[in-house]
């Protein structure tokens, strides 16, 4: 009886073991999600410009520099020096010796001198300006009947000429111009010759119209070059006499001299 219990008890365990020793199903292994990384990226190069002023802090006076203005124009205040060539063309004269009438013509002799101008722009393309020079002629009567030539002396003479100027190209390196103006002259240092004839002399304040041409060129920095005629048109009134008053030369001539200059010029 024993032996069939023992034997019932094993053959019941041997039937219920293998539901108990199933394997549970394992869960799948969890991989961890992969994450890509990429190269570190690099910015793109950034080109670069070179917008510092010069070591100096400023232009230096005979450089063109970025901020140079090209050209003249509205507030440009000039200052030139030139050399300037007065060539009297006396077109018409007439000499009389005591009241009458004589043959011949007066002369005057040609001249260079330094000369001063001071320019102002209004506008970009109208200035105004200033010249100031004196030159020193010699003065004759030419043709005398019976006389020949007749040395009258010598004077010099200021003739400052205001002008007003119409500029072709401003802000232009080469800016041609046309003008008129004006002109006050008169005589200083008169001399006369001396002799029986010219012992005083008197030569009166004269002055006319004047038209001129040019053209100015900028050569570096704010340094211009310049090229200018002008046509003067004034007549002069003159005589010469001896000491004794006995006699007296009067003289009329059309002077109206070509006045060339050519020079260096700076901008303000």
């Amino acid at each position: 009886m024993k032996f069939n219990a023992l034997a019932l008890a094993a053959a019941v365990g041997a039937v219920a073991t293998p539901a108990f020793a199933q394997t549970v199903p394992q869960a799948a292994p969890v991989t961890a999600p992969q994450v890509m990384v990429s190269a570190p990226m690099t910015a793109a190069p950034v080109p670069t410009v070179n917008i510092h002023a010069p070591a100096s802090g400023h232009c230096g006076l005979f450089q063109t520099c970025a901020n140079t203005r090209i050209g003249l124009g509205k507030g440009d205040f000039i200052v030139r020096l030139s050399a300037l060539g007065v060539l009297p063309e006396d077109r018409d004269s007439s000499l009389s010796l005591n009241g009458a009438h004589l043959g011949g013509r007066v002369k005057a002799t040609r001249q260079v001198m330094p000369e001063l101008t001071f320019e102002y722009f209004f506008t970009d393309n109208v200035s105004v300006d200033l010249i100031a020079a004196s030159t020193r002629h010699e003065i004759a009567a030419e043709g005398v009947p019976g006389l020949g030539k007749v040395d009258v002396g010598s004077a010099w003479v200021l003739p400052p000429t205001v002008t007003f100027a119409w500029h072709f190209r401003p802000h232009k390196r080469f800016n041609p111009y046309v003008g008129v103006g004006a002109t006050l002259a008169w005589f200083h240092n008169v001399s006369p010759a001396g002799g029986p004839l010219t012992q005083k002399l008197n030569l009166g304040v004269t002055g006319g119209p004047s038209v001129n041409v040019g053209f100015d060129y900028q050569v570096v920095g704010n340094w211009f070059f310049n090229f200018d005629v002008k046509q003067m048109f004034m007549r002069v009134h003159a005589w010469a006499q001896n000491n004794a008053e006995t006699t007296k030369i009067t003289a009329h001539d059309s002077l109206d001299p070509t006045v060339v200059g050519a020079g260096i010029e700076y901008r303000f």
